[in-house]
């Protein structure tokens, strides 16, 4: 490491294990935001990231199938700049009378030894905007546009360029960004003193403070950055700072959440009385304690692709994909859906012609979806041998409580708790990356519980 970065060198950094990306971080956060609430609810989802997996397949799209939203669903994908997820949830704020959920994801890529491997982070949230049982209002925003570049990444590269922070600093947060936040605070008739919460997602962690300052918000109003336990996350960080912000908000306080990007985006919410029902059964505290902690740089550099290992001949095999059968199953694979049988009501995955158990057709099968299901481990196994970019392949049988059984790959296994019985999760990851022809295919993956 340069001593340069030395300074950088604290805490921890969240990143992607090679199954993850934007679309998989983003349902996550979003299964996590609906919770119970009936799928049917939602009318408009929005999914913001600027690194999609894919140029021209909607993220937006896979999700939805994904989280079991009707297909009549009104769908955006927004991108282009790190501003995209405030940007998203400003949009939904501005689309009453429908339930939008909108969702940030965020996967950036630093080249190795750079001042951004020290900085960025991977994450995703997620959140409900509708005018009902409302947790936080909207009070005001401000928008102002720029050709004020900080740092930017061509199409075909990986890695984005940052100009000088001192500059960034001087003209675009201290001029740009307090003018923006400035006439936001002035359309909600708030004062700064009144400010609780101050979020002002930027990569540099102590842009806030000079920020504050100079608009007379209280030192303490400024929220976490979450660079000591996440790192920096592209156009999720806003939506990732205004979760933890709202964990600790209590009924009455106003944030301020500010996006520095080529100008500035700026929403105003202020916390309700039912600000406790709106919170899911998690913290975003709670969320970073339970990832799994790794210490090994390669790994994750085979991961992000900045290191291309020599994985033998086994890994020398054809994976794709046969679009028209995924079409034609898209509700079982992205979905998860199970079929519960009309006649002697088996519940099996996946759907066959006819009932495994009395052979009855499948016309009159009721879909069953898993995801959310309780679930135990029934067998498994650590496969050395079969190639998997993270050795050994863990495979074995989720037994259901409703009486599926499906052979499953088990995720963010610790070999040394793992056992039979064990509950399971589930989590919606990537199955196979075609190197060959550039795609990827989704499926749900069962993750052990303690």
């Amino acid at each position: 490491m340069g001593s340069s970065l030395a300074s950088l060198a604290k805490g921890q950094r969240a990143y992607c294990n090679w199954d993850e990306d934007a679309t998989t971080m983003g349902v996550e956060a979003a299964r996590l935001c609906l919770g119970s609430r009936t799928r049917a609810s939602t009318e408009r989802l929005a999914f913001c990231t600027t690194t999609s997996s894919f140029a021209d397949v909607s993220a937006a799209i896979t999700s939805a199938i994904a989280l079991g939203l009707a297909p009549e669903l009104e769908v955006l994908d927004l991108g282009g700049s790190h501003r995209a997820g405030l940007a998203g949830l400003a949009n939904a704020f501005g689309s009453p009378g429908r339930q939008n959920l909108v969702i940030a994801s965020e996967r950036l890529r630093a080249r190795p030894a750079s001042a951004q491997e020290m900085q960025y982070g991977a994450g995703a949230a997620a959140f409900l905007v509708s005018d009902k049982n409302i947790a936080a209002e909207f009070i005001g925003y401000a928008s102002r546009s720029a050709l004020f570049i900080e740092r930017f990444r061509a199409t075909e590269n990986n890695h984005d360029y940052g100009w000088e922070e001192r500059w960034v600093r001087d003209e675009g947060y201290l001029k740009l960004g307090v003018a923006v936040i400035r006439e936001a605070l002035a359309k909600a008739h708030v004062k700064p003193s009144q400010v609780a919460k101050f979020v002002f997602s930027t990569v540099s962690a102590g842009a806030a403070a000079p920020v504050a300052r100079a608009l007379g918000i209280p030192p303490e109003a400024i929220a976490d950055p979450l660079f000591d336990n996440c790192g920096f996350t592209g156009a999720a960080h806003p939506l990732l700072m205004l979760t933890d912000a709202l964990d600790k908000a209590a009924p009455g306080d106003v944030l301020v959440v500010a996006s520095f990007s080529e100008g500035g985006e700026v929403v105003i919410l202020r916390a309700t009385e039912r600000l406790g029902e709106g919170r899911p059964p998690r913290s975003l505290a709670d969320t970073l304690k339970a990832g799994v902690v790794d210490s090994s740089y390669l790994r994750m550099a085979s991961s992000y692709e900045e290191i291309d290992p020599d994985w033998g001949m086994r890994a020398e095999r054809d994976t794709k994909t046969a679009l028209t059968e995924q079409y034609r199953s898209a509700e079982q694979i992205y979905g998860f859906e199970a079929g519960k049988c009309g006649s002697c009501g088996a519940v099996q995955f996946p759907q066959l012609a006819f009932c495994v158990n009395c052979a009855a057709s499948s016309k009159d099968f009721r879909p069953v979806p898993l995801a959310d299901e309780a679930a135990k481990i029934l067998t498994y196994t650590a496969d050395s041998l079969t190639y998997h970019p993270s050795p050994p392949l863990y495979v074995g049988f989720a037994q259901f409580d409703n009486g599926a059984r499906v052979l499953m790959e088990f995720v963010d296994v610790n070999p040394e708790t793992l056992a039979v019985g064990m509950p399971l999760t589930f989590r919606f990851r990537i199955k196979e990356r075609d190197k060959q022809r550039g795609y990827i295919r989704y499926f749900w993956k069962a993750a052990p519980t303690a």
